[in-house]
């Protein structure tokens, strides 16, 4: 790592040429990330996809008129200098990440990225005495602004309100699918079938140690299992339901927090202090989960409060009853 970085060209060293170099190559590669993102985004995002198609395609125009500008003034041969050649150059982020990165982020990341790289021209130019390279690193930052404006009127023309409004329900509807539904089955999973062995270990044998080590061993039991159940039956190319990672990691970090709850309560010394404060947390989290199903899933709020409550409240009592006897 301090071999790469000793190894960088101060932005200052560098001439004109390789200034016009990088540029070069600073425009290519934000054409490919665009054009990625367009690709990434066109089945679910036509709108989105033809609005980024339109951004490559204007960064190649501008790498065309600096190519140009390079075979007047330096001759045919670029010199090879990348964004990782130059410390303290803006940088961007790996193309691959496009596969995991939400609608909302590609487009807030596309437009970090014309703001960093103005933001970057200017700081440049006002560090530079040579009244040339000023005037060529002001050409760059106006075209860097000038990206951000036709990038304004792609979404104009392309982006029209019903067609970022059915993009947002895809998307809406990808995050449901991939960490709300999960997380919720997670979240049910964890808070009611830990329930019965929490509160019948409680009340069996009134030792609020033996009590947090059951609660525990059955939350993080119960995570693990639904993790790997979530990721493992379903792949999620047919189904539409997102990354089985995803969906694995929200299901099991909820079941187990689920569990958790209801748990750590028997941190405390005293039985009853503690088991009043768990009952107090199982019923907060038998409400949440009403209201998340509600919320998300658009279920009656009064049916989510039966199914769930209802539900919940029979299997605590069976876990005293167990527990009690």
């Amino acid at each position: 790592m301090l071999s790469s970085l000793s190894s960088r060209r101060r932005f200052s060293d560098l001439s004109e040429q390789e200034i016009l170099a990088l540029a070069i190559s600073s425009e290519e590669d934000d054409a490919r990330i665009y054009r990625s993102y367009g690709e990434r985004l066109r089945a679910d995002y036509a709108a989105s996809a033809a609005v980024f198609d339109g951004m490559a395609a204007e960064e190649d125009g501008h790498r065309q008129r600096l190519i140009d500008l390079h075979r007047a003034r330096f001759g045919e041969v670029i010199p090879l200098i990348r964004r990782e050649h130059v410390a303290g150059f803006y940088a961007r982020k790996p193309i691959w990440l496009a596969e995991t990165l939400s609608l909302e982020t590609i487009r807030g990341e596309a437009q970090a990225m014309e703001h960093a790289a103005q933001d970057f021209y200017h700081r440049a130019a006002a560090r530079t005495s040579d009244a040339a390279t000023r005037k060529l690193l002001g050409d760059l930052a106006a075209a860097e602004a000038g990206h951000e404006r036709h990038a304004g009127r792609l979404e104009a023309e392309h982006l029209t309100d019903d067609a970022r409004d059915g993009e947002d329900q895809v998307a809406k509807r990808q995050f449901i699918l991939t960490w709300v539904q999960p997380g919720l089955a997670g979240l049910m999973d964890g808070s009611v079938s830990t329930l019965a062995p929490i509160f019948a270990t409680a009340f069996a044998t009134q030792n609020t140690h033996t009590t947090l080590l059951v609660g525990l061993a059955a939350s993080v039991g119960a995570g693990i299992s639904m993790g790997f159940t979530e990721a493992a039956h379903d792949d999620g190319v047919l189904s539409g339901r997102g990354s089985p990672l995803k969906r694995g990691i929200a299901s099991g970090v909820m079941t187990t927090l689920g569990g958790m709850g209801h748990a750590l309560p028997y941190l405390i010394p005293d039985f009853w202090t503690a088991t009043t404060i768990a009952m107090v947390v199982v019923f907060v989290e038998l409400w949440a989960i009403a209201w998340i199903q509600n919320r998300y899933m658009e279920t009656p709020f009064l049916r989510a409060a039966l199914q769930v409550v209802l539900g919940g409240a029979l299997v605590f009592a069976a876990g005293v009853l167990i527990g009690g006897g």
